[in-house]
């Protein structure tokens, strides 16, 4: 009888990768058995090697960790998915489990609070790390980043892009959806946050800290 865990990771940094990995085999139940770099490759990867358990990034060049997931429960509804990512905002949380994710682990955890959450997602268990969870009942008490929250999973992330400054061509390519429909988003997420222009949606995404991870993937390029 194999109870070993198989497991593919997703992010675009492949020192961070190499750490999951050193992190992860050291378990006595526990193997990787695919890494991918951008949400893209981890859908293929996920088709060909059908992992029990992927941990994904959320932001990543090119195909984000959110169109991922959902791409990824549209091909396997049983998929199990914990996002593994340094984003604190709640509104991240929300979105990856709208999208289909069992788990939210932020990066500043202990190593610790990954393997329980592996071995929680694996028996289809939802589960958050320790910040997360008082974020998010901090956010119910009231504060304003739950305007973030009346975004569908899809206006999510095409805002993750336009605040990075992707041009609306690409984020069209990315999605596979037209230019138009991009626009179309683009409209309705400023009527749903409450801002006339960009520049007040990129002071409401720094506020809300949507950008805390434009400065690394910025000095990465």
């Amino acid at each position: 009888m194999n109870n070993t865990i198989n497991i593919m990771l997703v992010d675009d940094h492949a020192i961070v990768r190499e750490g999951y990995r050193s992190l992860l085999q050291k378990q006595d139940n526990m193997q990787v058995i695919a890494e991918a770099s951008d949400g893209a490759q981890a859908y293929n990867l996920y088709k060909s090697h059908q992992p029990d358990i992927v941990v994904m990034d959320i932001s990543m060049p090119g195909q984000g960790g959110l169109e991922a997931i959902t791409r990824i429960k549209q091909f396997d509804a049983d998929a199990k998915i914990i996002v593994f990512s340094m984003h604190q905002n709640p509104s991240f949380a929300v979105q990856a489990t709208r999208a289909g994710a069992l788990g939210y682990v932020t990066k500043s955890s202990d190593p610790e609070v990954l393997i329980r959450a592996i071995y929680d997602v694996q028996q289809a268990k939802y589960t958050l790390s320790a910040d997360i969870a008082q974020a998010l009942a901090l956010e119910k008490l009231g504060t304003n980043t739950a305007a973030l929250d009346q975004l569908t999973v899809r206006e999510f992330e095409i805002l993750r892009m336009l605040v990075e400054a992707t041009p609306t061509q690409d984020i069209a390519n990315i999605l596979n959806i037209s230019p138009k429909t991009v626009a179309n988003a683009h409209y309705i997420i400023k009527k749903k946050l409450g801002v006339t222009s960009d520049i007040e949606l990129t002071h409401l995404a720094i506020k809300m800290n949507i950008l805390d991870l434009l400065t690394l993937s910025t000095n990465e390029n």
